[in-house]
């Protein structure tokens, strides 16, 4: 697998071995890293420290919005610090962000060295939104040392800055719980009404349409499940019935955070790495912080041990990798900076939400979070196969390598609005698979993990995902969705073309099955597997088991989020009508895993019907298309 990047410039404790011996890292190290950042995070504050302009390319919302973030997101993480240590600040972090507060808030929207921006529509410049959440919550979490200190002319221009959030319309998604975010801190301290009852109970609505089941929301009226399950719609909810202390609400949303964890926490590799899925991943271990509200609340299915290893796994994981600079700065990217993995929303400071893993300092040093031995990882145990019917989602582990695979047959981020024509694809949600210690490769390389319907030399794409279904059981398991082939140029859709896809997870192999029906004359399909490295230490493999007539490799020069370079395992065949084809899949770091030729014994195609006998164990996996059936035994 990938080797670590020189480690982060952030000094940190000396490895705690007997107490963590997976990663080293005790609650010690947690302040210690978050006192690191922030040093390095204040070096560019603004003389007054209302903006904290951190070097690099400026958003798409300007640099005054982007120094905003910069305060606010290192707010989160001093918030959760001091919180977590009773009022306790060495640094002295809370007097700098009072003072930002002042200046910030003094003349809101003046065009000079330190006033906040105004809070406005997600559609005008609408960041400051995302960023009052931080700014509330931080308020809220240290309300004894900071709020109630503030003199009354602060408080209340604090109060009017942030009730902008109350006012304007956030985006159609996880944006409507900042607000509510907002509206739970005005009512801690006594500021609430009407609107701030209405903002709360708006999200609240939003949240309860949004939920799929299995512990999974999508962002929005769409199919989009990603990391912002975990960092936003399990977070703010949860946090805010804790820190409130209300009972029906931790009830109500702990419940789903439970199960949202029992297959999230499988999204873990073995070396502490998130599954590489979804936008916004420049936010790191931030992916980690529903697994550590997890273990606060109480509303968890792991063990303390267990949570630890996850959440210290993912810090370390980063901290090793490059995720800081020289300068002790978060940069853009995954390991280190990898322009392929941003947004245009990403600022300078955006990595700083990563701040959300710190929700971890809320637990004392006596809290069974930090004071019981570290356990394995969920990934670390036996080889497991999980399906998750109601995202569309197929998650498989290893333990002898440690990965964890994604085969994504329900989650898209097409929004219902956009329909599908013209919306280019995703690389970061369209792709079949994704792994922990693979990236997709880039839009404008060969697309990893993908079948293609190639008509007049113009590969198709993936957009709006269809799913079909998910189950299996001990040792394996399937998701099945459908897309319309979508394409750049000519004509967008070919009438009535449409490919129905099949995953089965079985051991560390994927098996890969598609029906492409009304495929026009003289078009070819194409399925590519997993990208890797020239150098790493993992094999990919693509075997034709039915239909395709050649194989080869293709690259993808701009690389992946784990390598600067990749190649591509590619299969190709002619299509024209209905076709079915069968492909088995691998992605291992094992170095005497056995070639793809030998796992399968034989394969039968009988009109919409695929039988799969397996090699090793002398199991069949049979695959019916109408209706929609995987059976394995």
């Amino acid at each position: 697998m990938t080797a670590p990047h020189p480690i982060s410039p952030i000094e940190l404790p000396a490895e705690e071995r007997a107490l963590s011996p997976y990663t080293g890292y005790t609650r010690a190290h947690w302040e210690a890293a978050a006192d690191g950042l922030l040093r390095a995070a204040w070096e560019w504050a603004t003389p007054g420290g209302a903006l904290l302009d951190l070097p690099g390319r400026p958003s798409a919302s300007g640099v005054r919005s982007d120094g905003l973030e910069g305060y606010a997101r290192t707010f989160l993480a001093a918030a959760f610090r001091v919180a977590g240590a009773d009022g306790k600040d060495p640094h002295g972090w809370l007097d700098r962000y009072a003072d930002g507060l002042t200046a910030g808030t003094r003349t809101p929207g003046r065009d000079d060295a330190e006033s906040w921006p105004l809070i406005r529509d997600h559609s005008v410049f609408g960041q400051p939104m995302v960023e009052s959440a931080s700014v509330a919550i931080g308020l809220r979490l240290t309300r004894p040392w900071l709020w109630d200190r503030l003199d009354d002319g602060v408080r209340d221009r604090t109060e009017e800055w942030l009730r902008d959030a109350l006012r304007h319309v956030p985006s159609p998604n996880n944006w409507y719980l900042f607000p509510y975010s907002v509206a739970g801190f005005l009512e801690s301290v006594g500021r609430g009404d009407a609107r701030t009852a209405r903002a709360k109970q708006r999200a609240l609505e939003l949240l309860e349409g949004w939920y799929r089941g299995d512990g999974w929301y999508a962002d929005g009226d769409g199919r989009a499940f990603d990391h912002y399950n975990g960092w936003a719609l399990h977070l703010y909810p949860m946090l805010d019935a804790h820190l409130s202390g209300d009972a029906e609400l931790s009830a109500h949303y702990g419940a789903r955070l439970r199960e949202h964890l029992e297959g999230f926490s499988l999204l873990f590799g073995g070396d502490g790495a998130p599954i590489h899925f979804g936008r916004s991943l420049t936010y790191r271990f931030a992916a980690a912080s529903s697994v550590a509200l997890g273990a606060i609340s109480g509303h968890t299915p792991l063990t303390p041990g267990a949570s630890r290893r996850v959440i210290s796994g993912s810090l370390r994981y980063f901290l090793d990798r490059g995720a800081t600079g020289t300068d002790g700065l978060l940069n853009l990217g995954w390991h280190g900076p990898h322009e392929a993995s941003l947004q245009s929303y990403s600022a300078p400071a955006s990595p700083y939400w990563a701040s959300k893993a710190f929700v971890s300092l809320l637990a004392p040093e006596s809290h069974p979070l930090w004071a019981a031995t570290e356990e394995p990882a969920p990934s670390e145990g036996p080889d497991r196969v999980l399906a998750l019917p109601a995202p569309g989602l197929l998650v498989q582990s290893t333990r002898a390598d440690g990965i964890v695979r994604l085969h994504n047959h329900g989650s898209d981020h097409v929004r219902p609005h956009e329909g599908e024509s013209g919306v280019q694809d995703d690389p970061l949600y369209s792709r079949h698979s994704y792994s922990t210690v693979t990236g997709p490769t880039s839009g404008g390389n060969a697309a990893d993990n993908h079948l293609a319907v190639v008509v007049d030399g113009v590969r198709s794409g993936r957009r709006v995902i269809r799913a079909l279904g998910a189950g299996g059981g001990d040792g394996w398991g399937w998701a099945a969705s459908w897309h319309r082939p979508v394409f750049t140029s000519g004509s967008p859709m070919v009438p009535g073309m449409r490919v129905e896809s099949v995953t089965v997870a079985h051991g560390r192999y994927d098996l890969r099955v598609h029906r492409v029906v009304g495929a026009p004359d003289g078009a070819r399909v194409e399925q590519t597997g997993w990208a890797t490295g020239r150098d790493d230490a993992l094999t990919s493999a693509l075997h034709g088991l039915y239909g395709w007539e050649s194989r080869d490799e293709v690259r993808a020069p701009q690389g992946t989020a784990y390598t600067p370079w990749a190649v591509v395992p590619r299969l190709a065949a002619p299509a024209g009508g209905t076709v079915v084809l069968v492909a088995l899949a691998s992605l291992t770091a094992e170095s005497d895993a056995a070639p793809l030729d030998a796992v399968v014994s034989g394969v039968t195609v009988d009109g919409d019907t695929v039988e799969v006998r397996w090699a090793e164990d002398a199991a069949t996996t049979r695959i019916r298309f109408e209706p929609m059936t995987v059976t394995h035994g």
